[in-house]
């Protein structure tokens, strides 16, 4: 059972973030600021729902412990949308004009958020920090109630492609896509279509195989890299954990001696436990772009994370979706903290927009700004060894 799941982290974090009625957005002398999030917690992706939940909890409860914001308390409603954007549009509603929410903050998905994206810009609701990198939350200028933490995937992709060709020095045609068939793999694709043309090469031209949301169905990806196996040396995968590890575990069982990478969605750990069940040779070199430093580290911020993890989700083990969870918490507070006393979401807004070069700790200064609503731009890299540990990459 994963450590998160398990009845006495529940039951921590049930101490810690004590269930709350349904509140109105927030007047003076409110004693709490409630906070939504829409992401999956059954089905294929529920993982990373759970491991962002976990993150964000942590941070709150913290804050919390040390006086809340201006004395107000943080709290977090989750709710299940299964990683179907059919679900997503009820899920949002509940929160936003049922539960009367502050914010929605750490949604997980890419498809989920074409449809919660929409919905907060229309009830001027503040999205903050999902666990996704795709384009759509990313618009040029920047819906005013959108706001991310982390890179985009095709920074992530656009990272790894450039570190495959001129470090490992893989040739820009030898490298295939392996993408889910949405958003999210359309997304990954556009940071691998960008390196391809830095490196003269028509992202036309590039093999695209993919696989259906929540689904490990990967039986024609299979037969289309078998088929130009002399061909592939890489594969890109923008993929979630278990159809990933469904391909690895069938290519190299069929002998290709190709490498593999994926994107920080896909879950570190959960893929990790995944091939390292199958046997050392299937998670023996896997590499994983990540937007946030290692779980780890020694840097003060993830120090921090883990000494929040272990008080108030005692066996809950550090990973990559746990920590940006709380980086993203950690962010928000911040942004919190400086709006005032008189919190009112356009105060919040205008309090994280004047963030310049936060300091967090985690080795790279945020940025927000009228113009950009993305904080950070870092690409880390990790690489499994045979038990599907990650240690750090270098990309450059």
């Amino acid at each position: 059972m994963p450590a998160h799941r398990h009845p006495a982290v529940r039951l921590a974090l049930a101490a810690a973030l004590a269930a709350t009625p349904a509140v109105a957005r927030p007047q003076a002398g409110d004693a709490e600021l409630t906070f939504g999030m829409c992401a999956p917690f059954s089905g294929a992706a529920k993982e990373l729902g759970f491991g962002m939940k976990t993150g964000i909890e942590v941070a709150f409860a913290a804050q919390n412990d040390a006086g809340g914001v201006h004395g107000r308390k943080l709290r977090l409603v989750a709710v299940d949308d299964g990683y179907e954007p059919a679900r997503t549009a009820a899920a949002m509603k509940d929160l936003v004009e049922k539960r009367k929410i502050f914010a929605v903050v750490g949604s997980v998905g890419t498809p989920t958020a074409a449809v919660a994206v929409p919905y907060a810009n229309d009830r001027s609701t503040l999205f903050f920090g999902a666990f996704s990198g795709a384009s759509l939350l990313r618009n040029d200028p920047p819906d005013r109630y959108v706001f991310n933490y982390r890179a985009s995937y095709a920074e992530e992709t656009s990272a790894i492609v450039r570190y495959l060709v001129e470090v490992k020095r893989v040739s820009p045609s030898a490298i295939a896509v392996f993408a889910q068939e949405d958003g999210f793999g359309d997304s990954g694709f556009d940071g691998v279509a960008r390196a391809m043309r830095r490196y003269r090469r028509d992202p036309g031209k590039v093999l695209r195989v993919g696989y259906k949301r929540n689904t490990a169905d990967v039986d024609d990806a299979v037969r289309v890299l078998r088929r130009n196996a002399r061909e592939v040396k890489a594969v890109v995968m923008v993929a979630t954990y278990k159809p990933a590890a469904r391909l690895i575990e069938r290519l190299k069982d069929a002998g290709l001696d190709v490498a593999f990478t994926n994107v920080s969605f896909v879950g570190s750990n959960d893929l990790g436990e995944e091939l390292a069940q199958l046997g050392p040779k299937y998670a023996e070199g896997v590499m994983v772009t990540q937007v946030v430093p290692s779980p780890n580290s020694r840097a003060t911020a993830i120090m921090r994370y883990r000494d929040d993890l272990k008080r108030y989700a005692p066996g809950e083990k550090p990973g990559f979706v746990s920590l940006e969870g709380w980086v993203v918490a950690r962010l928000l507070i911040e942004g919190l903290q400086r709006a005032g006393k008189q919190v009112t979401t356009d105060a919040v807004i205008d309090s994280l927009e004047s963030l310049r070069g936060l300091d967090l700790g985690i080795g790279v200064p945020l940025t927000f700004g009228p113009s950009e609503h993305q904080a950070s731009h870092k690409v880390w890299g990790s690489i499994m060894d045979g038990k599907g540990q990650l240690a750090p990459l270098e990309l450059e």
